[in-house]
């Protein structure tokens, strides 16, 4: 008998009780793009396409309880990390992934939700500057973000291109300055790698309230396009067009007085196999 294994993946986030974002945002993903996804919740939000009202910071000891389970047992291909409210959750994150180093981290660096509710204090982002920057592969802020890392706000591509190169110089190998909030008729999202790699990636603006989780869902597009197989670049490349379409195809639906969600399963893809000769 053959044994095969499926592309894992494991997120580092909080948990939607609106499932729009966060947690529910990356599994939807990783299961639309034929992944294995698990997870390790950080934090436990009552939220829902309004807004947050609520938010429960789980304790480290178990945050790094359930990274360890996954990652001695599944052994997940890329690791994604989401929201990390404090700078205890932060330091337990980093310390918990050193013992994992030879794994892929992207991390989606999320400061505020998109009704503005906090969601890192001040703490947490020195902290993520500090301990997880150079550990990471890849960085994702948004424009937002962006500007509470490097205290200067982008408002068109040249300014994004000068930010991408800011933050390389805070340690992450990669840096993705995503363009979501730009207006016109295309937006641009900014690409910046440490051995000189430069890409502006432009995406046609779709008309619609429903965006809430597009950067979680950008994030964990790319991890799940790696854990295929994919190089960087190229799960870029993928993983935006599927957030675009994802956008498209979830326009026109109606999901709570709100914001609502993108449309993760437009197109799902069978579950990935791999290593088909293991035994």
């Amino acid at each position: 008998m053959q044994y095969y294994q499926y592309c894992s993946i494991l997120t580092i986030a909080g948990s939607d009780s609106g499932g729009g974002a966060g947690i529910q945002a990356d599994l939807k993903t990783f299961a639309a793009l034929g992944c294995y996804g698990t997870s390790a919740i950080t934090a436990i939000t009552a939220q829902n396409t309004l807004g947050v009202t609520g938010i429960h910071i789980v304790p480290p000891v178990m945050i790094q309880n359930q990274i360890r389970a996954v990652m001695d047992d599944i052994r997940p291909a890329v690791v994604k990390i989401g929201m990390l409210p404090d700078e205890e959750t932060v330091k337990t994150v980093a310390d918990t992934l050193k013992s994992y180093q030879a794994v892929p981290i992207i991390l989606d660096p999320v400061i505020s939700s998109g009704s503005g509710k906090q969601l890192a204090n001040n703490e947490a982002l020195l902290a993520m500057k500090e301990l997880l920057f150079p550990m990471v592969t890849l960085l994702t802020p948004n424009l937002n973000e962006t500007a509470q890392l490097i205290g200067k706000q982008a408002s068109n591509a040249d300014d994004m291109k000068k930010a991408a190169e800011t933050l390389l110089n805070l340690g992450s190998h990669a840096v993705l300055v995503k363009g979501g909030h730009l207006t016109g008729a295309e937006l641009y999202n900014v690409y910046a790698d440490q051995q000189g790699e430069r890409k502006t990636l432009a995406y046609p603006f779709v008309a619609t309230s429903n965006t809430h989780g597009t950067g979680c869902t950008l994030a964990s597009a790319i991890a799940a396009c790696m854990a295929r197989g994919q190089s960087l670049i190229e799960a870029i490349d993928a993983a935006g067009e599927y957030v675009n379409i994802a956008i498209k195809e979830g326009r026109n639906v109606k999901t709570g007085e709100g914001y609502g969600p993108l449309n993760h399963f437009f197109r799902p893809r069978k579950q990935a196999k791999i290593n088909p000769d293991l035994t």
